[in-house]
């Protein structure tokens, strides 16, 4: 079963995850998955 979470996020990045949703298509709350996903791909590579 999923953990839900929840995000608090300043005016400016909350204008980043919009328009990066409408700039992609994406719901906010992908956007946000896919940023998390990519900095833990990113803490695993430097990491190795």
């Amino acid at each position: 079963m999923p953990t839900r979470y929840t995000v608090v996020c300043d005016d400016a990045l909350a204008r980043d995850v919009e328009r990066l949703a409408r700039e992609y298509d994406l719901t906010e709350e992908e956007v946000l998955r896919q940023l998390i996903d990519a900095g833990f791909d990113k803490l695993d590579t430097e990491a190795a």
